[in-house]
């Protein structure tokens, strides 16, 4: 199976990522087939080969950003159908259209799921500048989730006054943009120096989570490249 419909990746715009405001940001459609997309959702790994992250201290004073985390490698126990995905997306056509991009070939990209319980939230924040960006794939569909109850991703602008590290709270922001979080969408942001974005804290039945799964282009620099070659000599 396919998972990527490489005509929608191709008819998006370099401009329209690269001149979003207030840094570059895209939220598109159907990138992932409907059928890719259908099986990837049934696939889920369940939450119990998550790992919890709660309560864990963030630099700068930033709040907790608590969720179940499952980081991918090529052993870890997922459905086919997710590894499939990911070797996808360490493909040609994807890779090609994030390089068109991000006007770039220095990255590497590591891949995680996020699943997030009632009353959580991810406060305002810039991603690490050893990140290019992150791609954000929603996994909710209005069968399992009420758009209503939050998890949308917040494109943040703060008119250029906050420092990356500090801690703002949403209220400080200038703007907010939502990002359509629900049904077959996706979310691919840059890391700028003013990249913020969050989610509001979530108020959903309990038993219900805001699922994702994110890919994160890394930067490619020689620290980065030392570590990923020792690791694959250590692996064997």
């Amino acid at each position: 199976m396919q998972y990527l419909d490489t005509p929608r990746l191709d008819a998006i715009p370099t401009e329209m990522f690269q001149n979003a405001d207030p840094f570059p940001w895209i939220n598109p459609a159907a990138l992932i087939r409907p059928e890719g997309y259908e099986q990837l959702r049934r696939d889920m790994p369940p939450v119990e080969v998550l790992n919890p992250s709660f309560g864990m201290k963030r630099r700068h004073g930033q709040q907790a950003h608590d969720r179940y985390v499952l980081e991918y490698h090529p052993g870890v126990r997922v459905a086919q159908s997710w590894h499939d995905f990911i070797a996808e997306l360490k493909g040609p056509a994807y890779t090609a259209w994030l390089r068109r991009l991000f006007g770039t070939s220095n990255f590497f990209l590591t891949f995680h799921w996020h699943y997030t319980p009632n009353g959580c939230s991810v406060s305002p924040h810039c991603d690490a500048a050893r990140k290019m960006g992150s791609h954000i794939f929603y996994l909710n569909t209005e069968e399992d989730w009420d758009p209503a109850w939050g998890g949308q991703t917040v494109i943040l602008d703060d008119g250029g006054r906050f420092d990356a590290g500090s801690a703002p709270a949403f209220e400080d922001f200038d703007r907010e943009v939502p990002s359509v979080a629900i049904g077959n969408h996706s979310l691919l942001f840059g890391r700028k120096g003013n990249s913020w974005h969050g989610v509001h804290a979530i108020n959903c039945p309990e038993g219900k989570l805001r699922k994702v799964f994110i890919v994160v282009v890394n930067r490619l620099t020689p620290v980065a490249f030392i570590k990923r070659w020792t690791a694959r000599l250590r692996a064997g």
